[in-house]
């Protein structure tokens, strides 16, 4: 087993990573406010944006289910990675060899490739043995990879662009030539290219053209692979990887690595249905073109989706295009889209070609403007839906125009924009030849579409420490916002997190935990007061973040990365990018002066109780009320300097 990273190593990776760039990955962040990004968040469903990132802080957290922390975490959580692998998954990113702790790692030195990393570059050796071999003009038996793709428009120019490939039909090629290259037969097995059979390892993928699958980041995690000879033992036409620990047909879109930046930046996403077609649709300029991965389109593809495109309530609708074949089961993917219809913001529309070709054939067949106008030309998917379910029924029986119009009801009802169904309502009445009034009647009894039932698979982070059991540390209760004085105290941490280098030492030392109100709020500030005495404040942002985070109690380290990236609610000065030296000693002020207000009150109660307390020593009466007398003037003082 390889031994622990080594603390400066971690560290470092962390400081050389910019969250945004690896956030951007995986979802679209947009301004939102001085030194903030928003985007929808990777770990739970939501249609308007809570998920903020302070790259200058190196954080990230999501107002809406709470998850937060730093960019180690944040690819622990997305790509359900251990510390270990997040670390080394960044480290290879930015091109930097870790050292491990004495004791471990398979490399001299100490330095090691952690598990996930491994497979990630087997199937990189492996993309490129593939397309090395169809590119090899000597090789007869990858000539029919070549003809194949040539007869449908793909030169070798899109084979590297693609990275298309061939795998040979001898039963191990592959095998051994990753074998010879330093890879174990467990590494081989696991990343689903080999399989292990009574005689040995074998090749999964023999005598096939194969396109590899990758993921957002552009990592090559699986492969597609289509059938091309007739002795071919396996008769299904494609095949794909099984899942693996990297590869998961679910969370996996096939072109989106190439694709995300037009779906970015156009907010629109073309939907197709294999890999001839996602090529057939980039080099026809359609470049926001992606497809399933052998399985149908579903939930968490559409959540990825959603993430890139800002399928967002609070921005102009974004759009998601189908294209099906015109044929049955074409019809049947469409129909099955609908019923996802409520999971988008974006409008949904449907591209189908006249003649039922896909868009590789439509191109062939009309060039490359002909698929850009199929997509341009989509029809709304509620039109298409409609349509298709009309044409089961025989509209010129009394009794086909009534099946129809009661299989079209809950469609018509289903839409999300109530103030559309009247108009729809009018004609697709005009459609089945009926009475408006007896199709209106029929929508306001039909019964809603339902979305299927979708469990909670948000993923769990996993580190090399254990998380502390429910009974280690004793959960704190929210801070009431609601209470002007509890927003102040939140501000006020806000601020010193964010911004430390506006705050004197003379100021922070001042500030005791027991001047604020809030549990969870003085637990940070104990934070804050350990990381100052450790010298971080004068560090970078993120490395005083990061040292507060590490310095308070367990509870609230959520608490520290929430408040590391909320938005202050003030306008910030345009020329330091800083919030306002008026609003800032504003905050010292307010909580300051709100715990004198609070001594104050404590005192008078004492000294009335004194007061009316017979067997009171006099001398006892006279400490409480100099006592009280003291921190009345030491509340002038403080309101006097704030307004000089």
């Amino acid at each position: 087993m390889p031994g622990r990273i080594r603390a400066e190593d971690v560290a470092s990776v962390k400081e050389r990573s910019s969250i945004e760039d690896v956030v951007r990955d995986h979802v679209t962040l947009r301004p939102a406010g001085v030194g903030s990004m928003k985007g929808l968040c990777p770990f739970h469903d939501e249609k308007t944006p809570s998920f903020t990132v302070r790259p200058t802080v190196g954080s990230y957290h999501c107002f809406g289910c709470g998850e937060g922390g730093d960019v180690i975490s944040f690819v622990q959580k997305v790509e359900h990675l251990t510390f270990t692998e997040a670390v080394e998954r960044l480290a290879a990113k930015v091109g930097m060899e870790l050292r491990y702790e004495e004791g471990g790692g398979p490399r001299e030195g100490g330095t090691s490739l952690g598990k996930r990393s491994r497979l990630i570059e087997a199937h990189r050796t492996a993309e490129e043995y593939y397309t090395g071999l169809l590119l090899d003009r000597t090789r007869a038996d990858a000539r029919t990879g070549r003809d194949f793709l040539r007869e449908r428009g793909f030169d070798g120019a899109a084979v590297e662009r693609f990275g298309v490939g061939f795998a040979p039909g001898d039963g191990d090629a592959l095998t051994r030539h990753l074998l010879q290259r330093g890879f174990t037969d467990d590494e081989l097995v696991t990343g689903g290219l080999s399989g292990r059979g009574s005689r040995g390892l074998y090749d999964r993928f023999r005598g096939r053209l194969v396109w590899p699958i990758r993921d957002t980041t552009g990592d090559t995690v699986g492969f597609g692979a289509r059938r091309l000879f007739d002795d071919d033992r396996i008769a299904a036409k494609y095949l794909n990887t099984s899942e693996t620990p990297i590869y998961k047909k679910s969370t996996v879109l096939y072109g989106l690595d190439l694709a995300k930046k037009a779906i970015r930046d156009d907010r629109r996403a073309v939907v197709v249905e294999g890999y001839n077609d996602v090529m057939a649709a980039h080099l026809s300029g359609v470049e926001g073109a992606v497809a399933t991965c052998g399985t149908a389109f579903g939930v968490d593809h559409i959540k990825i989706l959603r993430r890139i495109m800002r399928d967002e309530a609070d921005q102009a609708p974004a759009k998601v295009v189908f294209t099906f074949d015109g044929d049955k089961a074409g019809q049947a993917a469409a129909m099955k889209a609908f019923g996802q219809d409520q999971r988008w913001v974006a409008q949904s529309f449907v591209a189908v070609a006249p003649d039922g070709m896909d868009p590789c054939e439509l191109r062939l067949a009309k060039g490359d403007a002909a698929v850009a106008a199929l997509v341009d030309d989509a029809v709304p998917m509620f039109e298409f839906a409609v349509r298709t379910t009309i044409r089961r029924f025989d509209l010129e029986t009394a009794e086909g125009r009534v099946q129809a119009m009661k299989a079209v009801a809950p469609i018509i009802g289903s839409i999300r924009d109530t103030s559309l169904r009247p108009e729809y309502t009018r004609t697709v009445s005009g459609w089945l030849g009926l009475e408006v009034e007896q199709l209106a009647d029929a929508v306001r009894i039909a019964p809603k579409l339902t979305l299927p039932e979708e469990h909670d698979r948000r993923p769990s982070g996993t580190d090399e420490v254990p998380e502390p059991a429910p009974g280690d540390a004793p959960a704190m209760p929210a801070p009431d916002l609601r209470d002007p004085v509890v927003a102040a105290e939140r501000q006020l941490l806000q601020a010193v997190i964010q911004h430390p280098s506006q705050f004197s030492e003379a100021v922070l030392d001042g500030l005791v935990p027991e001047a604020l109100t809030a549990p969870a709020h003085r637990a940070v500030l104990d934070g804050i007061r350990i990381a100052m005495a450790s010298g971080a404040r004068t560090a970078s942002t993120a490395a005083w973040v990061s040292a507060v985070g590490e310095a308070a109690p367990v509870p609230v380290k959520g608490l520290v990365a929430e408040l590391s990236v909320a938005p202050l609610p003030v306008r910030y000065d345009v020329s330091t990018g800083l919030p306002p030296r008026r609003y800032l000693d504003s905050l010292v002020v307010g909580v300051r002066d709100a715990h004198l207000g609070r001594q104050i009150a404590d005192a008078m109660a004492t000294l009335r109780r004194v007061q009316n307390d017979p067997d009171a020593p006099q001398d006892a009466l006279r400490e409480r009320t100099t006592s009280l007398h003291a921190l009345e003037l030491e509340r002038v003082r403080l309101r006097q300097e704030a307004t000089s």
